[in-house]
């Protein structure tokens, strides 16, 4: 920033100059002259402003004025802080969605708080009228908490026409998920239940929720469900919903390896859709490994096919995971041979097994475990005529962008922890 600074010559003279500060140090950037009089200082002085107005290449907000610069600032009074071309800004991105076909500006307004700062909704509410001077009552609040969820089915639709305006959404292609949501209260429900919890909270009740996304991360659709129901019993409702509310003929969806178990993909055959979801290799039948092992002989980036009850195994080997498989499988039996050799510290470990006679390693594992180093299964009801083994891996490996949505959901907009206790509260929080 440029200021107009004057100084007494050797002379008696006053030089104009403009300068800038840095590190609070004074540099001089351009001299403009010296004033032998009152008439000519303050034509230089009119010189110096017209040069910054020139070089910032924009007007001041308060114009400067060559006799006393700040007295124009005693006729204002600061009134606050607001976000307001932010807020104009994200009300313009929400019309891209066609959001404003809610006609619920209240819902807008809750959706727009915790994107500038995060937090619950009663902070949302300080917000808004602290840095927007949006005054919304905390019985409002609660008021339209159930009319929010009844916009739903609409924001849903709105956001599938945007996947597949802005993105080529064409529904051939789904990822899955599941995440964990917790409360601040100790108290359970038919819905707040304690169970596996992805945060570390398992004395905290929590919910599930399964997110649909496309290729690109995009969430498309959500299902919430219980706080311990196992998630491998989450894909078909979240699959079969988003399926039969959009009237979806044809659809492959993209799953992590706790997806998998005989009823779903039973379930999945009926609906007629296609799957690709991860593979425990390690619970594969000796013979399969010893299958798998020689046809991929250690090269890399070479893939192979079997015929499974879960359908094609498609099993990939890389030199990468390989040398990591191989450092965490050695470090493991390192640990197990120090724990044998101390029985009375016997912890539970991977290459530990126990009889009658005392613990001992467990060397069947260990070389079943060696013969899959670098071995990543994935099964699929694709033929290779309709999708080549290396874009059902790829396609797998697109997985983080499910990872990467919740991640935005609980960092940066602090989903959770979650501080209603009332069913619909909590949808319309999710909804939000």
């Amino acid at each position: 920033m440029f200021h107009i600074h004057t100084t007494t010559t050797s002379s008696g003279n006053k030089a104009v100059q403009v300068v800038r500060y840095k590190n609070r140090k004074l540099i001089v950037i351009k001299h403009i002259g010296s004033a032998h009089n009152k008439d000519e200082l303050q034509r230089l002085s009119q010189e110096a402003i017209l040069w910054i107005e020139k070089a910032n290449k924009q007007l001041s907000l308060f114009p400067q004025k060559v006799d006393s610069p700040g007295e124009q600032l005693q006729q204002y009074q600061y009134s606050g802080f607001r976000y307001g071309l932010l807020y104009e800004s994200l009300n313009q991105l929400f019309r891209r969605f066609g959001f404003h076909w809610l006609r619920n500006k209240f819902l807008m307004d809750l959706v727009i708080a915790p994107i500038m700062d995060p937090g619950s909704k009663n902070k949302s509410i300080e917000f808004l009228k602290e840095f927007m001077g949006l005054e919304y009552g905390r019985r409002e609040l609660y008021r339209q908490m159930s009319k929010i969820l009844n916009s739903r089915s609409t924001v849903e639709s709105k956001v599938l026409q945007l996947a597949k305006r802005e993105f080529e959404f064409d529904f051939s292609l789904v990822f899955n998920d599941v995440t964990t949501l917790y409360f601040e209260s100790s108290q359970e429900d038919e819905l707040r239940q304690c169970g596996f919890s992805k945060d570390n909270k398992f004395n905290q009740p929590q919910i599930i929720l399964g997110l649909l996304v496309n290729d690109k991360g995009f969430p498309l659709g959500y299902e919430i469900f219980e706080g311990k129901k196992f998630e491998g019993h989450t894909l078909i409702p979240v699959i079969l919903r988003f399926k039969r509310k959009r009237k979806v003929e044809k659809l492959t969806v993209v799953a992590d390896v706790a997806m998998i178990s005989e009823e779903n993909i039973m379930a999945l055959e009926n609906a007629r859709l296609h799957y690709i979801v991860g593979a425990r290799v390690a619970k594969l039948t000796q013979k399969q490994i010893e299958e798998a092992c020689s046809k991929l002989f250690e090269n890399d980036g070479l893939t192979i096919r079997m015929r499974t009850n879960y359908g094609d195994l498609i099993c990939e080997f890389s030199q990468k995971r390989h040398a990591k498989d191989k450092r965490e499988m050695e470090k493991q039996i390192a640990r197990a041979e120090k724990l044998i050799k101390n029985p009375s510290s016997i912890k539970r470990s991977k290459f530990i097994s126990s009889k009658a006679q005392g613990y001992s390693i467990n060397k069947p594992l260990i070389d079943k475990t060696r013969l899959l180093l670098g071995i990543k299964g994935y099964y699929t009801n694709l033929s290779s005529s309709e999708l080549s083994d290396q874009n059902i891996v790829e396609h797998y490996h697109n997985l983080w962008r499910v990872e990467h949505a919740f991640r935005i959901s609980k960092s940066d907009l602090q989903i959770r922890p979650m501080y209603h206790f009332k069913e619909q509260t909590i949808r319309a929080h999710v909804l939000i």
